[in-house]
């Protein structure tokens, strides 16, 4: 079951980073506690693996050990704490989960007030489209932008570059921001050739704190706070003013 986010797109996921200044030691005793204590609330993360970059994963998967949706996942590494939920089925289990592992993780994990970098929150919309992605964008939300005539114009006979990225602040001293980035995946090859694969056009918004700068010091207040930015954001901007556009788009067009 998907939230309302997700009702236009073939895959919504939430995903958290908590950024250190100094590296996590990651000693067998430390990361077995933490997930420890995680898996005996959250019984269904048993999945635990090393990835080729040495971080450490733990995440949801059924009895013959394949993943499930929705799935959550932890992911620790030296730089970073990241954790999410692939298809959440509510906003309130993603605030629960998130909750609970960021009170947890300062005693767990030594962490200090000191040691924080900033906190970002990612909202994920994924739409399948077997096309040019970089078209479909352009077409769809640059048709009456002044830039029109040059990546749609007669000059252009394919537009192969449409990925806008654009950047706010949120506050005067620029401690909360939110960023919007549009991703194709669609290759020069398959512009030349015509012959497309199924590949997810995504849609990313991130709201991102930085530390220090504000008087909220707590984990896991700071990172319900930026969900109710996200939310907001998600709500009033992203999803009316971008997703159900590309994906009303891609609906409209042959398969």
């Amino acid at each position: 079951m998907k939230t309302s986010l997700g009702a236009q797109c073939d895959e919504f996921y939430i995903s958290s980073r908590l950024f250190f200044k100094l590296d996590l030691a990651l000693e067998r005793e430390t990361v077995l506690h933490f997930f420890e204590r995680v898996r005996r609330q959250y019984p269904s993360l048993n999945r635990f693996r090393r990835r080729e970059d040495d971080s450490l994963i733990l995440e949801e998967c059924d009895e013959q050990g394949e993943q499930i949706e929705p799935r959550h996942w932890i992911r620790l590494e030296p730089g970073a704490l990241r954790f999410g939920c692939f298809s959440p089925p509510s906003t309130q289990d993603t605030r629960g989960f998130s909750a609970f592992l960021l009170e947890q993780a300062p005693a767990h994990l030594t962490l200090s007030d000191l040691d924080m970098d900033h906190m970002e929150v990612v909202y994920g919309f994924d739409m399948e489209y077997s096309g040019n992605h970089d078209q479909l964008v352009a077409e769809t939300l640059f048709a009456d932008h002044p830039l029109a005539p040059f990546i749609l114009g007669e000059d252009s006979a394919h537009t192969i570059e449409c990925e806008p990225y654009f950047g706010i602040a949120l506050s005067g001293r620029c401690d909360a921001q939110a960023f919007l980035e549009i991703k194709s995946r669609t290759t020069s090859f398959e512009i030349r050739t015509g012959e497309y694969q199924p590949q997810m056009l995504s849609v990313y918004l991130t709201v991102r704190r930085y530390w220090g700068l504000n008087e909220t010091q707590d984990l896991a207040r700071a990172h319900a706070e930026l969900l109710n930015l996200a939310d907001d954001l998600a709500v009033r901007r992203v999803v009316p003013l971008v997703v159900n556009p590309l994906a009303l788009a891609i609906a409209g067009r042959p398969s």
